[in-house]
Order: C-alpha cells, then structure tokens, then sequence
C-alpha cells in the first residue's frame, strides 16, 4: 500500500504518533499537521487518499474541515474523525450524518478498529490476523522462555 496517503491532523503529538505507528507497517505514507487551516492546505496540494483528524482543531474546527474535505472531494476522500471531548452516539451521528465522516471514534482509541477502519477504507483489506502468531506458536515460545 506505499502509493497511499494518509493526512493526521491532531494537536495531540501522542495521538499523531500512535496513527503513524499503526499504518507504517503498511507502508502507508503519511503527512501530518497540528491545526485546522494547515490541514485544509495539505490536503489541497497533497490530495491523500484518507484524512484522520480530531474534531477539536485549532484555526479551524475539525467538523468545518470535514465538512470542507468531504465536498471538495465529493466524498471520494474518507475522513475518520477521532475524539476526547464530544463523546456520546449524539456526536457521533452529526458526524456521520452531517459532516459526513466515514467513521467516528472516542479516545482512548481502540487501536484494532480503527486500523481494521483506516486499510478497509484504503481500499486494501488486509487480514492483519495474518501477522499475529498463533496460540501454538505463542506456547511454545514462552515455553523456551521459560526454560532459559
């Protein structure tokens, strides 16, 4: 998946840091900005394939960039909002349905969810069960451990 692009914009560096993690084994490129207005900047010159933002931005809300992103790119660009403060299925439907995010998250985030959301929505469905080791293969390694 290296010819995708995926723009993270949160102020929070952790929460930037945690995405980037997650999608780097995928060799997904992606860009980052902490407020609003470079975001909407980005987006524009890079065009990536997946916007991540959380829905408090400085400079400019993240629901107004997503609302912006989702018409500019006449929904072919998903964005996937992800939250600290509006929590609740109230926040999370105004999202989807009137911004018109593809998918809604609260922090703390479900790292396995969102990375199952983030590659469905890449368009590259990958098993990642595939990379964990089976419940044989973890026995027996922390048998050997165990021996050591």
């Amino acid at each position: 998946m290296p010819d995708k692009k995926v723009l993270i914009v949160d102020f929070d560096l952790r929460t930037v840091e945690t995405i980037v993690r997650l999608l780097q084994p995928y060799g997904v490129r992606t860009e980052t900005a902490s407020d609003g207005l470079t975001a909407w900047e980005k987006y524009q010159l890079d065009k990536p394939d997946l916007v991540v933002l959380e829905a408090i931005l400085p400079k400019l809300h993240g629901f107004d960039l997503t609302k912006r992103i989702v018409q500019d790119s006449q929904g072919t660009v998903p964005v996937i909002i992800i939250t600290g403060l509006y929590r609740g299925p109230q926040y999370r439907h105004e999202a989807l349905t009137s911004f018109g995010a593809a998918e809604y998250f609260e922090k703390p985030l479900d790292e396995v969810r969102f990375l199952d959301c983030a590659l469905g929505l890449l368009k590259e469905r990958i098993d990642i069960r595939l990379d964990l080791p089976t419940l044989d293969e973890i026995v027996d390694f922390l048998k050997k451990k165990a021996a050591e």
